[in-house]
């Protein structure tokens, strides 16, 4: 997994505080794999909790970690209990290490 543990770290607690204790994180994507370089950090989070919007979500805690560990290229998808389950979430789940 290509994140520090300060950059791990940094995403879990900003999730908790965020979304709650009981939020789980996923990293997927290129990231996962030790022998790739580069490429953006892909973030998968599920709550319990119902959401306005999960874009919105989403798009709040991309910008509190941009500030937290500077800019970067993240992508984040966040799913509550309302969204209706796609490819993409599987995949995540499936291909990704929780954090």
């Amino acid at each position: 997994m290509r994140l520090t543990n300060r950059e791990i770290t940094i995403i879990k607690d900003t999730a908790r505080r965020m979304f709650g204790e009981d939020v789980r994180v996923w990293l997927f994507g290129s990231r996962v794999d030790d022998s790739k370089r580069g490429g953006d950090t892909d973030l998968y989070l599920e709550t319990d909790e119902i959401l306005e919007s999960t874009g919105q979500a989403a798009s709040r805690f991309n910008a509190e970690l941009q500030m937290q560990l500077g800019e970067q290229k993240i992508d984040v998808l966040v799913v509550d209990p309302a969204t209706p389950r796609q490819k993409i979430h599987e995949i995540a789940v499936s291909t990704g290490i929780r954090i």
